[in-house]
């Protein structure tokens, strides 16, 4: 089952490039943050392919080297929300991305802050948080940095899932 993708049109702006830039950075935290990984890890993908450039490329202060080309991070993104569908759809494991903007003063550059908290069904919490600089041309992104990685709480262990064959993982409430 496929669920209709609601993104933002950013095809047709005037000709303010900060505004427009911010205009389409809020578009595309606010699908990430939207989507819902317990259902499909397939929304991310839609969202990546929608808002990233081809030649996109994306550093992070804890790997060496760069990351070139949309197939390529494509593949590592695929890679890291799998696994993550398949904990949360059959293990039970809460997830939930949080986003903050924050202000920066180039035009064809975003600065964000994002925090990914995970909750096991034995209540053990892991959350995680970075920064993400972003560079737009025209819609789309073109460059991105992620810094300042903090964890708060140990990893996670197949203690804190459930894949119990007997029945599912119980109901768990977001937090309020």
């Amino acid at each position: 089952m496929s669920k209709e993708q609601n993104f933002v049109s950013i095809e047709y702006f005037d000709g303010d490039l900060y505004a427009n830039t911010q205009l389409r950075e809020r578009a595309l935290n606010a699908a990430i943050v939207g989507a819902e990984i317990s259902e499909t890890f397939e929304d991310y993908l839609a969202i990546f392919d929608a808002y990233y450039a081809d030649d996109i490329e994306v550093r992070s202060e804890t790997a060496n080297e760069p990351i070139r080309g949309k197939d390529r991070v494509r593949a590592l993104l695929a890679n890291f929300l799998i696994p993550l569908h398949v904990m949360a759809e059959i293990g039970g494991l809460l997830a939930f991305i949080r986003q903050t903007a924050i202000p920066g003063d180039l035009a064809a550059e975003t600065h964000s802050a994002w925090t990914l908290e995970l909750i096991g069904v034995s209540g053990n919490t892991c959350t995680l948080s970075w920064r993400v600089l972003r560079k737009w041309r025209g819609s789309l992104v073109v460059y991105e940095h992620h810094y300042d990685y903090q964890q708060n709480g140990c990893p996670l262990t197949s203690n804190d899932l459930s894949f119990d064959a007997t029945g599912t993982a119980p109901a768990r409430r977001r937090p309020s």
